[in-house]
């Protein structure tokens, strides 16, 4: 297991394909990264990622490993483990100096650490806290943690989850094609999910389940669309290794190949509340999420979030384009901070010599 240092510029909470690629493009920067992964990534259960130019059908778990082995190749840390705090402090600069000596940046040749600029301008630091109390120093945070899909409670549902009982078509719909589908109806994405089915099989039936009755609007869209309409709440999920259908609380059996659902995405980003970051609606209806700017910059200085923590919707690859943007957003932060200390330094410098 590779060990935490006692402080980094960038510290990344998440290993998934946002927070690795973040911390690659940090990493090729010559930043001191380290991404804490706690080895729990939302898509591990699928067979395949989908939708990822130059690594189609790849699984989940090698593209992660992949990922590691190239962070670890720029000098970047790896390290195991679950975040459960981040917390904020504060500290005042030394008199007549930007910030203290403990925050140079030394950095030989080939060195894959941080080539800063010597003394930082930012004096804003993060102390994060692991669960088995380790803690770390970050001049930067970047949230990449993911979500969990909070699916609905029918048993036999999560057994089959991620391999015949699918959420998404552009990661699973080519698989179940021309198949016999069904659409659970869950949440207020339902509707939209079956539309989509519908475009890869003409055998989709919509089940209203406990969900709240259907627009005329809704019906009319489905019934264009060929979609059969079933009432009445969804007991079971049959089948052992594979999907075979669902029974419904009269007895009824409904044959089908795949069942697809809207689980709520519930952000994994709920200890940075202490902070001031504190998980939103999200305005899809699917869930939470943090809010940020387009880049990745949240309400709080300092702290950056990519991935689906702040994107519920993001496949693999748009998780992994935004880790990328956060990454140099973050390089060029620092550089711009560091670079007002020389500035700052070079100027006290130059009054210095001035009076001698």
């Amino acid at each position: 297991m590779t060990q935490l240092d006692d402080s980094y510029d960038v510290v990344v909470l998440g290993g998934g394909a946002a927070g690795l690629n973040a911390a690659l493009m940090l990493a090729r920067s010559r930043r001191s990264v380290a991404v804490i992964d706690a080895g729990a990534p939302r898509n591990a259960p699928a067979q395949g990622v989908h939708g990822l130019l130059g690594r189609e059908g790849m699984s989940p778990l090698e593209l992660l490993e992949l990922g590691r082995a190239e962070v670890r190749g720029y000098g970047g840390d790896v390290v195991a483990g679950r975040v459960v705090n981040v917390a904020r402090v504060n500290r005042a600069p030394e008199p007549g100096i930007v910030a203290d000596e403990r925050d140079s940046v030394q950095v030989g040749p080939g060195d894959g650490a941080a080539a800063g600029a010597g003394r930082r301008s930012d004096v804003e630091e993060f102390f994060v806290t692991l669960d088995d109390g380790r803690t770390v120093r970050a001049r930067r945070v970047l949230v990449a943690t993911g979500l969990a899909d909070e699916l609905p409670d029918v048993p036999g549902l999560r057994e089959h989850w991620g391999h015949d009982v699918l959420h998404c078509p552009y990661c699973h719909g080519w698989e179940v094609r021309d198949q016999r589908i069904a659409v659970l109806a869950s949440g207020p994405m339902s509707v939209h999910q079956a539309l989509l089915f519908s475009q890869l099989s003409d055998d989709i039936v919509f089940l209203s389940h406990t969900a709240d009755p259907l627009s005329d609007e809704d019906v009319e869209k489905l019934v264009a669309r060929g979609i059969r309409i079933v009432d009445g709440k969804v007991v079971e999920v049959l089948g052992a290794d594979r999907l075979t259908g669902v029974q419904l609380a009269d007895g009824t059996v409904i044959a089908r190949d795949a069942l697809v659902v809207a689980p709520r995405m519930n952000t994994r980003a709920t200890f940075l509340t202490e902070l001031g970051l504190v998980p939103e609606p999200h305005p899809s209806g699917m869930g939470d999420h943090i809010p940020a700017d387009p880049v990745g910059r949240t309400s709080v200085p300092g702290v950056w979030i990519a991935g689906n923590a702040t994107d519920p919707s993001a496949q693999v690859g748009a998780a992994a384009a935004a880790g990328a943007m956060a990454g140099a957003q973050i390089n060029a932060e620092l550089v711009m901070a560091e670079t007002a200390a020389a500035v700052a330094a070079h100027r006290a410098d130059s009054v210095e010599s001035a009076s001698v």
